[in-house]
């Protein structure tokens, strides 16, 4: 499993789309607006490969300085389970250290909670609802 940042733009980055399509967007009756999907180009794309597949995703969006917004964190779900997600965070968060950032915060849907709360995050705040499901938002400083 090798993790990388993605080029906006290319092929790997494009295909990524899918997949966050696949497991975030179309089972909420969801999809991207074409607005939503050229805003990502003022975000950091961050994969985990397997076999030159894209087996896990998440994007990094400055939110003020030192600081990013994780979004979008999908894995196929024929992987789950197997520490993708934990290799994708940790490699972001390498990643985000190296350049300068300070701290993640993210809306974790409910059901991913317990994930993060594993990866270090704390919950900040009562539950909300996003794109229609519950969410609470989580936040770590980095180290």
């Amino acid at each position: 499993m090798v993790c990388k940042r993605l080029v906006y733009g290319g092929p790997e980055q494009l295909d990524s789309i899918s997949l966050r399509r696949d497991v975030l967007r179309t089972p909420l009756g969801l999809d991207f607006t074409p607005e939503e999907l050229d805003e990502e180009i003022h975000q950091y794309h961050m994969a985990c490969m397997e076999n030159g597949h894209i087996a896990g995703i998440l994007l990094l969006k400055e939110v003020k300085e030192g600081v990013l917004k994780m979004r979008q964190v999908a894995v196929q779900p024929s992987l789950q389970g197997k520490g993708i997600g934990r290799q994708l965070v940790s490699f972001s968060e390498q990643w985000a250290i190296e350049n300068g950032y300070h701290a993640i915060e993210l809306n974790a849907r409910k059901a991913a909670v317990n994930f993060y709360l594993g990866q270090g995050y704390t919950i900040e705040g009562g539950e909300f609802q996003e794109v229609g499901i519950p969410h609470l938002r989580m936040y770590k400083l980095l180290k």
